[in-house]
């Protein structure tokens, strides 16, 4: 393993099931397969009944778990993977049109969904299930380019427009025939956040107010985004250099290797730090090559 401050600061950082998965993800594009395989196999010994992998205590999210799913399939934990699958798949609650809910216990559709389902069903060869919910999200929650938090929730959270690019860009890179159906609104996505860009380089937590706290997750979200949609041929060679100022725009917050100025854990509704951003700065930093 690799002295890496912000990886080393991941790994010392409670994590919940969706936080774990991305912290694979990072792992897995770095190269770092051993330490991935590690956390897999603890998300594993916590997967719950239903088949949600790395539910810890009381857990109300239905499809969070879906994150951790590539880890499982590539780091030999094979009937773990098979049960999340078919919890999503088969029985996870959704709407009518089969559009998942973010949570067991409630209705409702989140742009976080986005990240945590439709590279999941890309990776697993159900293209046609990763589309399905990355339009049924969008219809719900997607307003000229940009999502709200939730059905629930209306105000265009910076970070869930994050999770939704990057979301579609992994989706791609699993899938490339997803290109021609995704590629267009994962570039609509960038773009529309790009357009309020601040002085800084960086966001605000709601992308259209002013006044909400700066905010840096998403300067990360999307320089990954891009740099994937480079590497893979559908986005212009031209966005590299966005990616890399945005990285740019990140780096004076990174304080021995944590990344601040982020929407804080628990409640990710005020400024702090996360394990999702730990992992998004080395998802990014992995994207740029």
């Amino acid at each position: 393993m690799t002295g890496h401050p912000v990886l080393l600061t991941l790994l010392a950082m409670q994590r919940q099931n969706w936080e774990q998965g991305v912290a694979i993800h990072a792992l897995l594009d770095r190269g770092e397969t051993g330490l991935a395989a590690r956390l897999a196999r603890d998300a594993a010994v916590h997967q719950s009944p239903d088949g949600r992998l790395g539910t810890i205590g009381g857990e109300r999210g239905s499809v969070n778990s879906a994150a951790i799913y590539e880890g499982a399939v590539l780091l030999d934990a094979p009937d773990a993977a098979r049960r999340q699958l078919d919890w999503i798949v088969e029985r996870a609650p959704r709407a009518a049109d089969g559009t998942l809910y973010h949570l067991l216990d409630a209705p409702e559709c989140w742009a976080d969904s986005v990240y945590m389902l439709v590279p999941m069903l890309a990776f697993a060869g159900r293209p046609d299930l990763a589309l399905a919910q990355a339009e049924g999200h969008r219809a719900r929650l997607c307003r000229d380019g940009l999502y709200a938090a939730a059905d629930t929730r209306p105000r265009l959270w910076g970070t869930g427009s994050g999770w939704v690019a990057a979301g579609l860009a992994r989706a791609i890179r699993h899938a490339p025939e997803l290109a021609a159906p995704l590629a267009g609104h994962a570039r609509e996505v960038i773009d529309a956040c790009l357009r309020y860009r601040r002085p800084d380089g960086l966001f605000g937590d709601v992308l259209d107010d002013p006044g909400s706290f700066r905010e840096a997750n998403l300067a990360q979200m999307l320089a990954y985004a891009a740099f994937t949609g480079v590497a893979g041929g559908w986005l212009p060679d031209s966005y590299a250099a966005v990616a890399g100022s945005l990285r740019a725009a990140v780096e004076p917050l990174v304080v021995d290797g944590l990344v601040t100025s982020v929407c804080g854990a628990p409640t990710f509704d005020r400024p702090g730090t996360s394990a999702e951003a730990q992992a998004f700065y080395l998802l990014a930093e992995a994207a740029a090559g």
